[in-house]
């Protein structure tokens, strides 16, 4: 049977060994053609191919649910469930996204761009389907770099009080997140894996007592503690630990050996209960270069496969934002040696893996705890070191109550770092950094700026670093800078809530704020070539606002237009039009921004094109708007 032919997971059922190894070669080459070509997660999903068709031959998928933790391992997943035919679509606009998305198959459960979800949801529609009376296996595949995520941890010690809720959680541990792992839970991790199997200890020693004279079938209940007690002298210490948690524990297993996985998870299936099933798996199983690499091949762009080397672009490209954040911050931080850099387990995404080469006692790596990274940076501050969290916007949300709770209110001098600001492109809605312009600005003590490119973003970092009188937020995007001149010396710090005149104009007022000041000044320029003379203001700060610029602006031009990437439902256009109204200044004000709506996968530029927030679409709208016949006083002429 050839990959192509399965479009049903179920069709797995009574293949032999042998057609399942070669079902097993077929999807890496898939996987890995694919992602040569047009980029994506590499290394996860070739660790779990083995994983996957073990325990789908050992489910009834038309009842049975699987929920994957994260989403970006379940590659061979998609290839088994009918997406084979579309699966060189991955990724683009209108083709298969990167992640589990419920409403793109039938088999994707549960979807998730984070980590460490899959316990709990699971856990969910297992309580779901005893409470409806119903009957089928609810399992969780979780990685142990999500297990560090409190989530995780949470639903375990909850699934642990319910002996009667059956559950079955497949820890797929490479000893890898996307970073190396850290913490005490991966060294526990690691210990077992050098460790021999002990899946079925306990029922060799059952089997012993039984034989033993005066003992028969049944061991009464003072042999059965006996025989616990020897188990746990025998047991690696994590499996004692999970099983005192409430589960049976079978591991660890060799996660590449399709007998070994079938034959245990068989075994696992018939137990009652709270399950946890240990797989051992190398991240980038399968090809050489992601196996030697599992950091750099966690996900690529499109590569040569023969090499493992990038596809070079036809021109240099300006360096990256996160590069240009690192480099900023690590010289400072060679001066200054208060400043600490913290990560979450994303510390080459962030560029902190500068900082932690060059000086590793100023970096942190908490593992996959946003939470724990904020709350943590909150009481170096209060030591008065000069912490800086550098997080994914998207993954800030995840501890929005220790920012308020633990920063904003104590108005501690922490500086958040929000890498991916704005619209990402491929992960699609799970990883846009669309809403903490919103969740910020509402928040008391908080200062929240962005960068119109890359030179303007050094002068940021040396003004979060600088800022002590209570917190301080800088959001910039993901991808390349726009290419100006950077500076390697004479950074000062910026005016906070001071804004940039870039422009004149008596036409009509735009207000860009971080990457949209590019297209601001666009703008203008289009507008101008229609005799429409524009205003540019580079905001620099959402809060605090510098409404002593904007607001005679406004008032003197009578037409005002923001333009932010980001949500438009609380954002930077919200908090504009907000102090006007509280100024008194009444006015006609256009908002240019993300809709309420969510933003799929595409490239960026096309995702900006599908939202109306090029340039030349934003120019269109504005003299449509504004200067029209239909939209201005019969006094004023507009030039054609």
């Amino acid at each position: 049977m050839h990959i192509s032919e399965i479009i049903h997971p179920n069709q797995l059922h009574g293949l032999s060994l042998r057609q399942l190894e070669a079902i097993a070669r077929q999807i890496r080459e898939k996987h890995l053609q694919t992602v040569a070509t047009s980029g994506g997660h590499l290394g996860p999903g070739l660790g779990v191919v083995e994983l996957t068709l073990a325990l789908y031959q050992t489910l009834d998928l038309d009842r049975d649910k699987v929920v994957w933790d994260v989403g970006h391992q379940a590659y061979p997943h998609k290839l088994i469930t009918g997406r084979y035919d579309r699966f060189q679509t991955l990724r683009q606009k209108d083709g298969i996204a990167g992640y589990l998305k419920r409403c793109e198959n039938r088999f994707d459960h549960f979807g998730a761009g984070h980590a460490s979800t899959s316990i709990s949801a699971a856990l969910g529609m297992a309580l779901a389907r005893d409470a409806k009376g119903e009957d089928f296996k609810c399992v969780a595949v979780i990685g142990d770099g999500a297990l560090t995520g409190g989530m995780a941890l949470e639903a375990i010690n909850h699934a642990g009080h319910l002996p009667d809720t059956n559950l079955m959680v497949v820890l797929n541990d490479n000893e890898m997140s996307i970073s190396p792992n850290v913490g005490a839970i991966s060294r526990y991790l690691n210990k077992v894996r050098l460790s021999p199997p002990v899946q079925f200890l306990s029922d060799n020693l059952e089997e012993q007592f039984k034989h033993l004279p005066f003992f028969g079938e049944t061991l009464t209940p003072e042999m059965e503690r006996v025989k616990e007690g020897m188990k746990r002298l025998t047991v690696p210490k994590v499996g004692a630990v999970i099983e005192e948690l409430g589960f049976k524990y079978f591991g660890p297993i060799d996660g590449h050996n399709l007998a070994e996985l079938i034959s245990t998870f068989k075994q696992a299936h018939k137990v009652p209960g709270p399950v946890l099933v240990h797989v051992a798996t190398v991240k980038g199983k399968g090809y050489d270069i992601a196996e030697q690499d599992r950091v750099g091949y966690h996900a690529q762009n499109p590569f040569d496969l023969a090499t493992g080397k990038a596809i070079p672009s036809s021109k240099p490209k300006p360096p990256k934002y996160a590069k240009v954040f690192a480099h900023t911050l690590t010289k400072l931080a060679e001066n200054d040696p208060r400043i600490i850099g913290i990560t979450a387990a994303m510390a080459t995404g962030t560029g902190l893996d500068k900082l932690c080469q060059k000086l590793p006692k100023q970096y942190i790596d908490v593992g996959i705890a946003e939470q724990h990274a904020v709350t943590l940076a909150a009481g170096l501050a209060c030591e008065g070191l000069r912490p800086v969290a550098a997080i994914y916007s998207t993954f800030l949300q995840r501890a929005f109550d220790q920012v308020v709770h633990d920063v904003c209110i104590q108005n501690l001098p922490v500086f958040f770092c929000l890498d991916r600001a704005g619209i990402v492109g491929a992960d699609g809605p799970t990883h846009q950094g669309l809403y903490d312009i919103a969740y910020l600005r509402c928040i008391p003590n908080m200062v929240v700026m962005a960068p119109k490119d890359e030179a303007e973003l050094q002068r940021m970092v040396v003004t979060g670093v600088n800022y002590t009188e209570g917190p301080i937020a800088v959001r910039y995007p993901r991808g390349n800078g726009i290419g100006v001149p950077l500076m390697e010396e004479g950074w000062e710090p910026l005016e906070i809530g001071k804004s940039e005149l870039l422009r004149n104009g008596d036409d009509v007022l735009l207000i860009g704020y971080g990457t949209m000041v590019a297209t601001a000044m666009q703008v203008a320029e289009i507008l101008s070539e229609h005799g429409i003379e524009a205003t540019v203001v580079n905001a620099r700060f959402v809060k605090p606002l510098d409404m002593e610029t904007l607001a005679p602006l406004a008032q003197r031009i009578g037409r005002v237009v923001t333009l932010e990437e980001g949500c438009l439902m609380g954002g930077f256009g919200s908090a504009v039009a907000e102090e006007l109204l509280d100024r008194d200044v009444v006015l006609p004000v256009k908002r240019f921004g993300v809709p309420d709506r969510l933003v799929d996968h595409a490239k960026p530029d096309e995702a900006k094109a599908s939202l109306g927030l090029t340039g030349s679409q934003i120019a269109e709208q504005i003299r449509t708007t504004f200067f029209s016949s239909a939209a201005q006083p019969a006094s004023f002429s507009t030039a054609s």
